[in-house]
Order: C-alpha cells, then structure tokens, then sequence
C-alpha cells in the first residue's frame, strides 16, 4: 500500500496548464491513481484538499464533494475516517464549511461541541439541527 499526498490528489483532479510543473507531474498523479494496487489517503490529506480546491483553485463546495465522492468510489483507494468524511461532506453540502464539518464529526461521541464561531459554524449546525450541538460560550 502506497499513502498520496495532497500535491498528487490536486495533480489528478486538476488541470492546470498555466503550471507547467502541475502539467509535467498530472501523468504520473494518473498513473498512480489508476494502476497502484492499493492507496491510502490520510484524513488530513483530505481536509488540505478542501483547502488547495477552494482557496488556491476556486472550487465551490459542490465540485469538492464531487471530487471527494470520486475518491472514496475509486475500487484501490482506502481512505481514513470515511465515513467521518461522508458526513462532512453532507453536512457541507448543506452550507457548513468543511474542516468544521469534519471537526464536528470527530466529535460524535462528545455531549457538546464549543466555539467562539456564532454566526458560521453554531448558527449554521443548529439550523442542520447536527449533533453534538455546536455551543458559543458566554463571554
């Protein structure tokens, strides 16, 4: 079993011909992908991913989870925390962002989830009604 970094994900699902070393490296993120036995992808690889597709690419939420869903259905690729990930990206897809989607459903097993972000991560979870609830301290 080999383990992919975050650079060979973006390499095969992005076309960048602008980038002459992304464009030299994408065969290899193809090869790799398509003829390795067995892949592992970490939990943070995915969660760098989010970040690379949307902030560096201008990915919206709908081509991650697009992209995600991809990788978790390739037959040679294990992917860590799973099924944490299917309900990030859900959850996602609704309107959470997705590192706080993820952080939510490590926490699972906890009464309650703390923090100081109101508007876009306690709102947004209670409005999805999601748990553990989402809960802003008082100050």
């Amino acid at each position: 079993m080999i383990a992919l970094d975050t650079n060979v994900l973006a390499r095969f699902y992005v076309d960048d011909p602008a980038d002459a070393e992304a464009a030299s490296q994408r065969p290899a993120a193809r090869r790799l992908l398509g003829e390795s036995a067995q892949i592992f992808v970490p939990l943070t690889v995915v969660l760098e991913l989010e970040w690379v597709l949307r902030a560096f690419y201008g990915f919206d939420a709908e081509d991650f989870v697009r992209v995600i869903r991809h990788l978790l259905g390739l037959p040679n690729v294990s992917v860590e925390e799973w099924s944490r990930i299917n309900d990030a990206l859900a959850w996602h897809s609704d309107g959470l962002d997705f590192a706080d989607a993820l952080h939510l459903a490590a926490s699972s097993h906890c009464a309650e989830f703390i923090s100081f972000d109101d508007r876009r991560f306690a709102r947004r979870a209670k409005h999805l009604n999601l748990v553990p609830p989402v809960v802003v301290p008082a100050s």
